[in-house]
């Protein structure tokens, strides 16, 4: 069967076309003032993300990996340390742990594929100095739970948030729960830019002056060396591309939460599926839907039915947990987190799609299922 229309997992075309001039604009502007690094435009960035987050201190970096590595290393993490985080997870979660010396301890996923707050206790010994849950597709884990835990051990909470801006919990934005957050801006982010980029953001005065030394070859403001550092700025054009992009980002989450609904409406009564959370599922949660991943008995078949009439879907991470890649050395056991890999898969989720698109995306699932013709 040829397929009825052609639907990419992500229309990176799409990213730059829909505002090509402004762009065009945006580029001519800062080759001309050859401003490229630590200048005006990435300080406006910072600046509109501290409003957005409600945060104290926002950095721009190289991108979301090196932001987990800065922010462990300016809230003290290294060697002999453990760490606690989720398996279900890009390897760059853990790898930040391992790249500043400490150990990741990889435990479950809980029923609403976040971190399992209920299996962060039994993972703790005395190495444990920090807890990293995963904000996950766009949704952010149970904070109040997780805080408890950090509290009663006396451990630090460290946020990978980089699938999650503007994703917020009882109110209050992923990232600024713990000592520091992160962000990334790969490209097919929730606001991406042209490249890699990232951020590390902290109301500790103190974590963001070791986080700035460290992004910047430990040069203090006046651009003395006074500690060692590495070279990790989010270059200038990238950060001009991104504040322009932020100006209309609650609109782009608006018409994401759109499409999860409309997803939601089409196929929650299809037994084989289970669906993310809806958007007005829980009033602690407000989820912007970086992914709609979901999971499917029949994963494999649908997967190649959905291809075979234009509908791209993809598994995260190559459909792989971190606990998985042994070469690395990980011998634990997550029974959970391996039946969710046997399963999930994502549909096309991002604010190029059409009504229409999203319409024939369920219509071609049900067909699927025998319950539409």
């Amino acid at each position: 069967m040829l397929a009825e229309r052609s639907i990419p997992f992500f229309n990176y075309q799409a990213l730059f076309e829909n505002d090509r001039a402004a762009y065009i604009d945006i580029f001519t502007d800062v080759m001309s003032r050859g401003a490229f690094i630590l200048q005006r435009d990435l300080r406006d960035l910072e600046d509109n993300l501290r409003k957005f987050l409600g945060v104290k201190h926002v950095l721009g970096v190289a991108d979301g990996t090196n932001a987990l590595i800065i922010g462990l290393k300016a809230v003290g993490i290294g060697e002999g340390d453990e760490v606690i985080v989720p398996s279900h997870t890009y390897i760059a979660s853990a790898a930040s742990i391992h790249l500043v010396g400490a150990k990741p301890v990889l435990i479950e996923m809980g029923p609403d594929h976040m971190i399992d707050h209920n299996a962060i206790e039994q993972a703790i010994t005395p190495k444990t100095r920090a807890i990293m849950p995963v904000q996950i597709n766009g949704r952010t884990s149970d904070m109040a739970a997780i805080q408890a835990i950090a509290d009663k051990h006396g451990l630090l909470v460290v946020e990978d948030a980089a699938q999650a801006l503007g994703s917020k919990f009882n109110g209050k934005c992923a990232g600024t729960f713990g000592a520091f957050g992160t962000f990334s801006f790969y490209p097919a982010k929730l606001l991406g830019c042209f490249g890699d980029g990232g951020a590390i953001v902290t109301n500790d005065d103190k974590v963001a002056e070791q986080a700035a030394l460290w992004r910047d070859h430990g040069r203090n403001p006046d651009g003395v060396v006074v500690a060692w550092g590495t070279n990790s700025r989010l270059d200038n054009l990238q950060a001009a591309f991104l504040d322009y992009k932020l100006k209309t980002y609650e609109q782009d989450v608006a018409r994401r939460r759109e499409i999860a609904a409309r997803y939601d409406a089409g196929l929650r009564d299809i037994e084989d599926l289970t669906l993310p959370p809806a958007p007005d599922a829980d009033p602690r949660h407000f989820d912007v839907y970086q992914n709609y991943e979901m999971e499917a008995g029949r994963r494999d078949d649908l997967r190649k039915y959905l291809e075979e009439r234009g509908i791209r879907t993809i598994v995260q991470w190559a459909g792989t947990p971190v606990h998985q890649f042994k070469e690395l050395g990980f011998d634990v056991k997550l029974p959970v987190t391996d039946r969710f890999f046997q399963r999930c898969f994502m549909l096309p989720m991002h604010v190029a799609l059409s009504d229409e698109d999203v319409d024939y995306i369920v219509h071609t699932i049900r067909i699927f299922y025998g319950l539409a013709g």
